[in-house]
């Protein structure tokens, strides 16, 4: 039982929280043109519901390392469960676009714990030989979200009221909790480093600022002057954070662990990525509603199949990278998976379905296997001493990411409306957006062609070690502690 728990159960538990997460995105994509209407705002303004969440995300991640191991991963985990199911119920009541934007936050505040912290578990109770199979069972649960995500939410969106895309994550939650508690061990650090306050109040606030000037450009709910200001504040902050962090032992976001090279290349080459890839659940809903009239449950019909893709790419990971190795797979992927982004640019309303969910199932699989190879690269080489910290960084990039990619879009969004003329959305103005987004994912290839052919090669085990694993099993536990 002791060897299900570590190599299956666990993954599958901590799956629970990125299911409820991944799911609560692909539902609020899919329907935030008709939360538009019933907040009477223009639906790219609601591009805040979405950044607010990640820039929360990004804000409160990087404590998360420390909080597990000062008090625990179990118990961080299962706090952060309730603060998110806190969040949403404020979501379901939300009466304006100020009180979604405020609940969007406190979700945040919970999934700013919920992912690192359940990653980090896995990572500290899976052999290192076992983290590309221990991840693929940790996110095929959690794909099941945006599976279903997109058709259901579109679903209770056109035949019911948005409101309840919210109140569905409470019996995930619940069952998450109960899961947490019969059975995930708490793992922690016996000598926890100390808390860098400092660098706390310096990249909290300057990541906030920063992005919250960015987000709020275009959108004239502030003047251009206050705008400005916010962000050069907040830029300031993330200078000093930079400064400080390069010079105290032990940072927040320890900066030192960029000198390891797949790890560099796994956070700061998947920055890029996401970038692009990010912005397709913000863009392809209005695309679909505000651009070809659909309804939201057409609309969901269409995108789901991208998450089938990823769910059935996650089980051959480990296979393609052992015959491939991570330099190839990320680099012939990242030209693929660019190309399945910049498809939409072409789509028009009399597009066959059909033909439009082939290829959103073929670009699941591709983007797939790539976020799965950057996931596992970026701790090829971590010492397992990092690894709290490690995460942490890891996950405040990937959620800095996806905010940039939204806004990016809403913005390039914005200029070409602009340039055009007119107030409503039309289809014509998406295809330059997409050719954007496809150019941001495809020049994450200058940092994949820094890896050598062996990059990773310590999660590939050749077929001799993988038979000599039963045999080394306790043994390895007790040395390696991921």
């Amino acid at each position: 039982m002791t060897e299900l728990l570590r190599r299956n159960l666990i993954p599958l538990i901590v799956a629970t929280a990125l299911f409820m997460e991944n799911m609560d995105a692909t539902v609020l994509a899919t329907s935030l043109p008709a939360i538009a209407r019933d907040l009477h705002v223009n639906p790219i303004n609601l591009k805040l519901a979405l950044t607010t969440y990640l820039l929360a995300l990004a804000v409160f991640i990087p404590a998360s390392g420390w909080m597990a191991d000062r008090f625990g991963a179990k118990n961080v985990f299962r706090a952060a469960m309730v603060v998110f199911a806190a969040g949403s119920i404020a979501c379901a009541l939300s009466t304006s676009l100020v009180t979604l934007v405020a609940a969007r936050v406190l979700q945040g505040m919970g999934g700013a714990m919920m992912t690192p912290v359940g990653r980090l578990i896995v990572l500290r109770t899976v052999p290192r030989a076992e983290i590309i199979g221990a991840i693929a069972w940790l996110s095929i649960p959690a794909l099941v979200g945006p599976v279903v995500g997109p058709p259901l939410g579109g679903f209770i969106t056109t035949y019911f009221t948005w409101r309840w895309i919210f109140w569905i994550n409470i019996p995930v939650a619940l069952l998450g909790l109960a899961l947490i508690t019969r059975f995930i061990p708490d793992v922690r650090e016996e000598t926890p480093a100390g808390f860098d306050l400092r660098g706390f109040l310096l990249i909290g606030p300057g990541l906030s600022l920063f992005l919250t000037g960015v987000t709020l450009m275009g959108i004239g709910l502030a003047t251009p002057e206050t705008v400005a200001i916010v962000t050069l504040i907040g830029a300031v902050l993330l200078v000093a954070y930079i400064w400080h962090a390069m010079r105290v032992p032990e940072p927040l976001i320890d900066l030192k662990l960029l000198s390891i090279q797949t790890y560099r290349v796994g956070v700061l080459g998947g920055f890029l990525f996401r970038i692009g890839l990010g912005a397709g659940p913000f863009l392809l809903p209005l695309l679909f509603q505000a651009g070809f009239g659909m309804t939201a449950f057409q609309s969901g019909m269409l995108t789901f199949a991208t998450g089938i893709g990823a769910m059935v790419m996650k089980t051959q990971v480990a296979t393609i990278l052992r015959r491939y190795g991570f330099r190839r797979v990320l680099l012939a992927n990242a030209i693929v998976s660019s190309l399945f982004a910049l498809l939409p640019a072409v789509f028009t309303i009399d597009t066959p379905a059909l033909l439009i969910i082939l290829l959103f199932l073929a670009g699941g699989l591709s983007r797939s296997l790539q976020f799965t190879s950057l996931n596992t690269l970026a701790y090829a080489d971590v010492p397992p001493e990092l690894l709290s910290r490690a995460t942490s960084f890891a996950a405040v990039c990937q959620n800095l990411s996806g905010s940039v990619g939204v806004t990016v879009a809403a913005i390039g969004l914005e200029l070409v409306q602009k340039a055009w003329g007119g107030n409503a959305i039309d289809a014509g103005h998406f295809p330059p957006v997409f050719i954007l987004i496809a150019v941001i994912s495809a020049s994450s290839m200058l940092w994949f062609m820094q890896l050598s052919s062996s990059a990773g090669a310590s999660l590939l085990p050749t077929d001799a070690m993988k038979a000599a694993e039963p045999a080394k099993d306790a043994a390895r536990l007790s040395e390696e502690p991921l």
